[in-house]
């Protein structure tokens, strides 16, 4: 049987570049190589693109060729060399900005391979969260209250904040992930400073409503109207908040639970939502999307991840094990489903 050749991309430009290198080494292992052939598409910081040998423990790009793309040609060639590479589809682990914000998925359009995951609209969109809550608060999908500030206006008055949107407040980057740049403030000073942090990693910040409530992830698998929605997982923070730091410290007390204490008519909400916030946004291949729920029940849609973590802690492929999808499986279903 000849093997499929995938071009599993990872690391990149965002700030996510070390969880997008622990994402790809688990994928790399699980990966089923009697089916498919994968070549290392390593995206340095500065966004060179390398065809790696190997995935070492350092990642290093010494005496490694440069990867450029044919446009419409459905193939890269590498510099020195002139070697053709030529996958039969794209698998990016790539989060955060230049990566899973459409501008991957648009270059797999321009070269006309198939790529894993969202096109290119769905990914932008999902990518901003301005933007994706204007689109679910249109569809009536109840999301947390906000405002949102550019860093070209003048900072908003903080007591005027508070009594829209109570206290304590979030602070956001309205197109970053794995929580950074976000905090949680309790004051002016606080404020001032958590949106001069947030706009280093945008130019458009979200203020949020901090709502007391438990923090809730569904994984979708699939494309309309054969997706898939998994059972639910719960976060439970170690720090304040879910920070970067409890996401990903070694030393962190955050905790995943799956198939948390919930009455079947919520569990069926969650499920029941995140299927139409998937279509609402036009997703396809997989997608993550994140709840809040409060003392009250009620049910508020944090945002939507388009390329999930796949590292050692990560919910995406948790959630899937506990419905009966291996690791391999789940990887060779995003795969086919792209092809």
């Amino acid at each position: 049987m000849d093997r499929k050749q995938v071009l599993m991309l990872f690391g990149g430009e965002s700030s996510e570049h070390d969880v997008s290198i622990s994402s790809a080494r688990n994928v790399y292992a699980a990966i089923d190589d009697d089916k498919y052939d994968v070549r290392l598409g390593y995206i340095d910081r500065h966004g060179k693109w390398w065809l790696l040998e190997t995935l070492d423990a350092n990642v290093t790009t010494h005496d490694a060729p440069q990867l450029l793309p044919v446009l419409g040609g459905k193939s890269f060639v590498t510099l020195p060399g002139h070697q053709i590479v030529q996958p039969d589809v794209i698998l990016p682990i790539l989060h955060g900005r230049n990566g899973e914000d459409g501008t991957v998925q648009g270059l797999s359009q321009l070269l006309h391979l198939p790529i894993v995951g969202c096109d290119v609209t769905a990914s932008g969109v999902a990518m901003n969260k301005l933007a994706a809550k204007e689109i679910l608060s249109a569809n009536n999908i109840p999301i947390i209250p906000y405002e949102a500030h550019r860093d070209y206006e003048e900072v908003p008055e903080f007591g005027r904040l508070t009594m829209r949107l109570g206290s304590p407040i979030f602070v956001k980057p309205a197109r970053a992930g794995s929580s950074m740049g976000v905090s949680k403030v309790r004051n002016e000073s606080e404020f001032k400073e958590a949106l001069a942090e947030a706009h280093r990693h945008d130019s458009i910040v979200l203020i949020e409503r901090a709502i007391v409530g438990r923090e809730l992830e569904m994984a979708v698998l699939g494309t309309p109207p054969a997706h898939r929605v998994s059972g639910v997982g719960e976060i439970i923070a170690g720090e304040d908040f879910y920070s970067y730091d409890d996401k990903y410290a070694a030393d962190s007390t955050a905790k995943v639970v799956i198939d948390p204490d919930l009455d079947d008519g919520t569990k069926e909400l969650i499920r029941d939502t995140a299927a139409r916030v998937f279509e609402v946004l036009d997703c396809r291949g997989l997608a993550r999307v994140d709840f809040i729920l409060d003392s009250n029940n009620t049910l508020y849609v944090l945002e939507v991840n388009t390329m999930p973590g796949f590292t050692n802690i990560s919910m995406y492929p948790k959630l899937w094990r506990q419905q009966g999808v291996s690791y391999p499986q789940l990887i060779e279903n995003l795969i086919e489903d792209a092809l």
